[in-house]
């Protein structure tokens, strides 16, 4: 079948639109790598998960780590995520998995989500991202509030807890009284 050029044009239009919505709107910090569902489960039960809590998990990719605390601890949950290919696919993770009323998921910058809701944060970034979130976790969460953290520490502040899952290192925080 041949095009004629305006049909042509116009659907290079709505593909470079539709391509443009997909994209996120500032650089990614950190390269989406999923994390292992072994590994997910050893950070739910390192954190203590339980159906009272609020997990917040920042940099969420496709809404694993939330959808599994709904549907495994009942735990309400909330992902953020930059990438709008990202959300859709964690919206579409949580209706297939009959949780989309304990979850929701956002698209924004981490560093300027409302986390203060949560009981616990669960994070897959890189190092120095990690050190520059530090500041708003301390600053912003109640005391109390556990941290998980697959891979990547904190720089000098120790991990409460480190384990190993299926060869990748878990650590947990616990936020402090504030001073």
């Amino acid at each position: 079948m041949q095009l004629r050029p305006v049909t042509a044009a116009a659907l290079l239009c709505v593909s470079f639109a539709t391509a443009q919505s997909q994209q996120p709107k500032h650089a990614l910090d950190v390269p989406y790598v999923p994390t292992d569902n072994a590994v997910v489960q050893g950070m739910l039960k390192l954190a203590g998960l339980k159906s009272t809590d609020t997990l917040y998990d920042l940099g969420c990719g496709d809404g694993r780590i939330v959808v599994i605390a709904a549907r495994d601890y009942k735990a309400r949950g909330v992902g953020v995520d930059i990438d709008p290919q990202r959300i859709q696919e964690a919206k579409a993770n949580a209706e297939r998995n009959g949780v989309a009323t304990l979850v929701r998921f956002q698209e924004g910058d981490l560093f300027d989500a409302d986390i203060h809701n949560a009981t616990v944060v669960t994070l897959y970034l890189l190092p120095n991202v990690n050190l520059r979130l530090r500041p708003k976790l301390l600053a912003e969460l109640k005391p109390g509030t556990r941290i998980v953290s697959h891979s990547f520490d904190m720089g000098d502040w120790k991990p409460d807890k480190q384990e190993q899952v299926e060869g990748a290192w878990i650590y947990l925080w616990t936020v402090p009284a504030k001073k």
